[in-house]
C-alpha cells in the first residue's frame, strides 16, 4: 500500500506523477494551508483553469478529497471546502494523540541508532527555525510546518507499522489544517516541549513522552479556542506565521 504522506513532505513526491495526481496534491495542499478557505464553494470551471485539468478529472479528485474529509459534496449543488469548528478540531486532536502516542511507544521500544539519528537531525532543523520565529524573523510557514512534521514523524518512524504510519499521516494533515487556519505558533512553550520529546526519545522514556505530547497537542487546541482563532477573520492570515 502506498503511504499517505502529508502535503508538506515534498521530498517523497514522485517526479513522474500524472497531471491528475499533481492537481490532487495541489488542491489538498491548498486546503490544508488555507489558500482554499473553509466553507468556500468550489466551482469546477474556476478550478479547471487554476489546476490545469479537465472537469471530469476534477470531479474524481474532489470526490476523493471528500472521502478524506477535506471537501464536502453537496449532491447536485457541487462541492465546498469542509468547514471548521473547535469541536471538530478537538476530535482530530484526540485521534492524533491516540495514534501518535501508540506509535511513539512502539518506536521508542524498537528504534535503533539510525532511528535515533533521524530524530536528532529532525529536531535540529525544527529548533533552528523555531529560534528564528521567536526572534521575530520572517520564516516560511510551510517550511516551519514541514520541519514540525519531520520531527514528529521521526519520533514514530521506528514503530515498524506501515498501516499505523499511513493512518497517522492522514490525521496529521487534518490537524495541520487547523494549525494553519489559526496561525498557531506558541513560541518557547512549543519549542520547550519539542526539546523534552527529544530528551525522552534519547532516554527511551515513552511514558513521559506521551504525557508531554498530550500537553503539546491539548495546549494547541486550548490556545486556538481561547483566542477564537477559527473565525473567518483568520483565514487571510493562514499562510503567515505568528510569534
Amino acid at each position: 500500500m502506498k503511504r499517505m504522506t502529508p502535503m508538506l513532505n515534498h521530498p517523497d513526491r514522485p517526479r513522474d506523477e500524472s497531471i491528475g495526481e499533481k492537481a490532487y496534491r495541489q488542491i489538498r495542499s491548498d486546503i490544508i494551508f488555507g489558500r482554499l478557505q473553509p466553507g468556500q464553494k468550489l466551482r469546477l470551471d474556476d478550478l479547471r483553469q487554476t489546476y490545469s485539468t479537465s472537469i471530469s478529472t476534477l470531479r474524481e479528485l474532489l470526490n476523493r478529497l471528500a472521502s478524506e474529509g477535506f471537501i464536502t459534496a453537496e449532491g447536485h449543488r457541487g462541492f465546498e471546502v469542509t468547514p471548521v469548528s473547535i469541536e471538530a478540531m478537538r476530535e482530530v486532536a484526540a485521534m492524533r494523540l491516540l495514534l501518535e502516542c501508540h506509535a511513539l511507544t512502539q518506536s521508542f521500544s524498537a528504534g535503533d541508532m539510525e532511528w535515533e539519528g533521524r530524530v536528532v537531525a529532525a529536531h535540529h532543523k525544527l529548533s533552528r527555525l523555531e529560534q528564528l520565529l521567536m526572534a521575530g524573523k520572517d520564516a516560511d510557514a510551510e517550511l516551519w510546518k514541514r520541519y514540525d512534521w519531520e520531527f514528529h514523524h521521526a519520533l514514530i518512524s521506528g514503530c515498524r507499522s506501515t498501516a499505523l504510519l499511513d493512518t497517522h499521516a492522514g490525521i496529521y494533515d487534518k490537524y495541520l489544517r487547523y494549525q494553519m487556519i489559526a496561525v498557531i505558533f506558541r513560541g518557547e512553550i512549543a519549542a520547550a516541549e519539542h526539546r523534552q520529546l527529544l530528551e525522552c526519545a534519547l532516554k527511551r522514556d515513552a511514558a513521559k513522552a506521551c504525557k508531554i505530547l498530550e500537553r503539546h497537542i491539548d495546549g494547541c487546541v486550548d490556545y486556538t479556542a481561547a483566542g477564537d482563532r477559527l473565525r473567518p477573520r483568520g483565514f487571510a492570515r493562514a499562510a503567515a506565521v505568528a510569534s
